[in-house]
């Protein structure tokens, strides 16, 4: 592993992350820009709010897999070492992707996608904990904050120590994107799962 391999990793996995799967399909389906819609936001929860639950299936998979994909191929073919910064650098892009100018998503399925790469059994784990939550409460948002903290608790039997910080850095910028939700989850006011506008 050398410096040009970290630089090249980050950045590519930075850019394939940056790739706004929910913005390309709603547009290219005629529905317009998915941030003119429901919450603003260019993942599968809004996507859904259009209706069209294959797009937001079809988002939900694509932003998974800018994760997964950046871990396995970073890990089989340049480094394993590296494999987790480069789902970590594939999340960043999601949440903050240079095509869209540094505004977008809130990174939940890309969050989900790298665990489950990094670490299958601590990705069912997060995965179940969002779908409990989700079939309990009908809250998206809630759903995904209870996983994201799931899983960094959860990476030392999983992982091991030395992958705890990317996943649970991962956790803190989930909140932080989450931080309007979390005022509406304690206001009541937060929108349950499939509700449109």
């Amino acid at each position: 592993m050398t410096s040009l391999d970290f630089f090249m990793v980050a950045g590519l996995s930075y850019l394939l992350g940056s790739i706004p799967f929910g913005l390309l399909f709603t547009k290219l389906a005629g529905l317009g820009d998915i941030r003119e819609i429901g919450s603003g936001n260019i993942g599968a929860t809004n996507v859904l709010r259009t209706g069209r639950k294959d797009l937001a299936l079809a988002t939900l998979l694509l932003d998974a897999g800018k994760g997964a994909i950046a871990v396995l191929v970073t890990r089989f073919f340049v480094s394993p070492e590296l494999a987790a910064i480069a789902g970590t650098a594939a999340f960043i892009g999601h949440c903050f992707p240079v095509y869209l100018r540094f505004n977008g998503g809130k990174g939940v399925a890309t969050f989900i996608g790298t665990v489950f790469a990094i670490a299958p059994l601590l990705g069912a784990v997060t995965v179940g904990a969002w779908a409990v939550t989700a079939a309990l409460f009908r809250i998206s948002s809630l759903a995904a904050l209870i996983a994201a903290t799931t899983a960094p608790l959860f990476t030392y039997y999983f992982v091991g120590g030395e992958g705890w910080l990317p996943i649970a850095f991962m956790t803190l910028v989930i909140f932080i994107r989450h931080k309007d939700n979390i005022v509406r989850i304690i206001a009541g006011d937060e929108p349950r799962i499939g509700k449109k506008g």
